[in-house]
């Protein structure tokens, strides 16, 4: 891992993702979590303001060890416990039906091995528990989609992995989930190739 992804690019990622829009969706989504939480993708802690009471802990995941230790200045003022690991999805090292909720945002673009991580987040799921995801990915306009798979290999560079062209819903359902909620469409800002947003919910299929 080079200077700019281990120093520059954890605070570049911090600074966009508090944008005023994306504060917005988490603010709609984040309190639906209960539970034991799995949090996949924990960033620098921008979520932990906005889950609700019915929150007993949350278990978070991220290979950015800049990026956990600003999550870790977060989470001191949080009611609940947090654990904070080191780690991609891919091994989750917990055991199975361990958590009411998973909750991924803006985090699945960048994941390595998606599929994987997706199946691992479904093991580790109660049969009643729920997947709360929020991510950005491949447009249903097919124009769009043609410029994110041709701007794909650039932004990938640049943006620490992070994949313009992934179908989300697709994905999740692939990895045995059921999607009981989706809402799809581009954020206000910013170009279109890098604004297609999929929020929703799941359940073990």
């Amino acid at each position: 891992m080079g200077f700019y992804e281990k120093h520059v690019l954890p605070w570049v990622i911090h600074l966009a993702m508090k944008n005023r829009e994306v504060t917005r969706y988490r603010k709609r989504v984040i309190p639906a979590a209960r539970g034991r939480v799995l949090e996949v993708g924990i960033g620098s802690g921008l979520n932990l303001p906005f889950y609700s009471s019915e929150v007993e802990a949350v278990y978070a995941l991220d290979p950015s060890e800049r990026l956990l230790a600003m999550a870790r200045k977060a989470a001191r003022k949080a009611p609940f416990g947090i654990e904070l690991v080191a780690r991609s999805a891919e091994e989750i090292p917990c055991d199975d039906k361990t958590f009411d909720s998973v909750v991924v945002t803006w985090s699945l673009c960048s994941i390595a091995d998606a599929p994987k991580a997706l199946g691992e987040m479904r093991r580790v799921l109660r049969p009643d528990g729920e997947l709360i995801f929020i991510e950005h990915g491949l447009s249903s306009e097919p124009r769009i989609a043609a410029w994110q798979n041709r701007l794909n290999p650039l932004w990938k560079r640049c943006a620490g992995g992070c994949n313009l062209n992934r179908p989300m819903d697709v994905l999740i359902r692939a990895a045995g989930f059921r999607i009981t909620r989706l809402e799809t469409g581009y954020l206000l800002k910013g170009p279109r190739p890098l604004t297609y947003h999929y929020e929703g919910r799941a359940r073990r299929g």
